[in-house]
């Protein structure tokens, strides 16, 4: 394979690419303090997209200053929650209305097929910001009863207030670039607060298209403020003094550092982290929705999802015909650039990620595990770019890297079972506990085996399903709080109790 076809971008998308791209901070497009750029690259061919502003320290200072003062004297907190949906109903509809720029952006930012970003990214995006428009007006206190037995006879008004934390550091991972930013975002506008956005350096695109939108959707100066940059800036929002809460999704290890920062005032922390997630094929599945189920739990996004189904447990009764689907699957799936019409799975994001993931390749052979699909590199064409195949490993041990470790890339490991209690025990055997999946006709069985997994979402008969109304985060190291639903407002509000004596 010498050539690949692949399409050029429409205009409105060569336009943005070739735009000298700006920070957001109070309301204006300004370049970073210290003129730095750097360079954003397609991970299809290593190809440079554009160059982007690399914010640091003082820039995230200036866009905390620009929030606190959007928060404590702007007009964001004086509007009522009827405008406050409305105008995040309309940046939502700006988003659908430029859907195939964000759809294509997606695609040569991440890599991702650029069928799935029109399908999933774009739309979940959407209906994302439409779910928090409407919630808006339905944030809430309650009204309590008091028994006082010191005071026999008073009478007391007691309500509480559910009030924005303030001031919101968000920092978003590169593999759902625009849709962890909707999660982050379509919360935090709907409770009143005000935002520090500060998305990968590896996809910062998306975010600076939505810097965009929401000046023309007319939000106040200073409620959302993006900073693009490196971990310092990351860094230096996650230890900043004024700012009020913290939401991160990304790495286990740097989660950790993220709750070491949160200290220095106490900040309200939320962190969605890794995971290991099992997929647990009883005998009775129907092995064909199985099949087909269990592969798109990993190779998915190119398996660099973090609740990606990366450990199949499967019933040795059927362990070997399963199996054996799975890996056929693998090798049929067709792998290239984002941005062909024909891709069904693209490249990693970058050459860093593509080099870790075949490093535990390489460490999953060399503990013995046998490759059934996949495990090679690329070349010709597609080894310009960051790719790799899928890759599905049986005659595994629980001790393994492969098994233990999150690899965030397309690499399933296999193993037979043939006790409930012992798989059970084996699924619930990690660090992470962020998701699983169990596939059966027994309902009975699923619904005790779910309330056994410790994971934030269990999945029967499917996995990676998400929508606004479901909440999602996780148990142990794969982090706590919930995006999503109504659980979600209550990381990004406080509760104010009031009582008042009657007389």
């Amino acid at each position: 394979m010498n050539t690949v076809a692949v399409p050029e971008p429409i205009s409105e998308v060569q336009q943005f690419l070739n735009t000298s791209h700006k920070l957001l901070i109070g309301g204006k497009r300004v370049d970073a303090v210290s003129g730095e750029t750097f360079a954003v690259t397609d991970p299809s061919s290593q190809k440079e997209l554009c160059l982007v502003p690399k914010g640091g320290e003082e820039d995230i200072n200036r866009a905390v200053q620009a929030a606190r003062r959007a928060f404590e004297d702007g007009p964001w907190r004086k509007m009522t929650t009827s405008e406050r949906g409305k105008l995040i109903w309309k940046f939502a509809d700006l988003i659908e209305q430029r859907a195939e720029e964000f759809a294509q952006l997606e695609t040569l930012d991440n890599g991702k097929p650029l069928s799935i970003a029109r399908a999933a990214d774009v739309p979940l995006t959407v209906d994302h910001f439409r779910y928090y428009a409407g919630l808006a007006t339905k944030i809430h206190g309650e009204t309590l009863d008091l028994s006082v037995p010191y005071a026999p006879g008073a009478e007391f008004l007691d309500y509480t207030r559910r009030e924005p934390m303030g001031v919101v550091g968000q920092i978003i991972p590169w593999n759902f670039p625009l849709l962890m930013a909707a999660w982050k975002l379509g919360v935090a506008l709907a409770t009143g607060n005000c935002v520090i956005l500060k998305p990968a350096e590896q996809t910062p695109l998306s975010a600076l298209l939505l810097a965009d939108l929401f000046q023309e959707a007319g939000l106040p100066e200073g409620v959302v403020n993006i900073v693009t940059g490196f971990g310092d800036a990351g860094s230096a929002l996650s230890n900043h003094p004024d700012v009020d809460k913290i939401a991160f999704t990304g790495s286990t290890e740097v989660g950790h550092e993220i709750v070491k920062a949160s200290a220095g005032n106490l900040k309200r922390v939320t962190v969605e982290l890794g995971g290991k997630s099992p997929a647990i094929v009883f005998p009775d599945a129907d092995l064909d929705l199985a099949a087909e189920g269990v592969a798109g739990a990993i190779f998915f996004n190119h398996g660099q999802c973090c609740a990606a189904g990366s450990r199949l447990m499967v019933h040795q009764n059927v362990y070997d015909e399963l199996v054996e689907r799975v890996a056929e699957k693998a090798k049929n799936i067709k792998v290239g650039p984002g941005m062909a019409p024909d891709t069904e799975m693209g490249p990693l994001v970058s050459i860093e990620q593509q080099d870790r993931v075949y490093g535990y390749i390489d460490s999953g052979r060399g503990e013995g595990a046998k490759v059934l699909a996949g495990g090679e590199r690329y070349s010709g064409a597609l080894g310009a770019g960051s790719y790799v195949q899928p890759t599905v490993f049986s005659g595994i041990h629980n001790k393994m890297k492969i098994v233990c470790e999150e690899i965030f890339g397309p690499v399933l490991v296999a193993a037979p079972f043939d006790d409930l209690d012992a798989i059970v025990a084996q699924a619930n055997d990690s660090v992470f506990g962020l998701a699983a999946s169990v596939w059966t006709k027994d309902i009975n069985k699923a619904h005790k085996v779910a309330a056994r997994l410790k994971a934030g979402t269990v999945w029967v008969n499917c996995h990676n399903i998400f929508d606004a109304n479901a909440p999602f985060g996780g148990y142990k190291q794969s982090g706590y709080g919930r995006e999503m639903s109504l659980h979600a407002v209550e990381n990004y509000t406080q509760v104010k109790n009031v009582i008042v004596q009657l007389h």
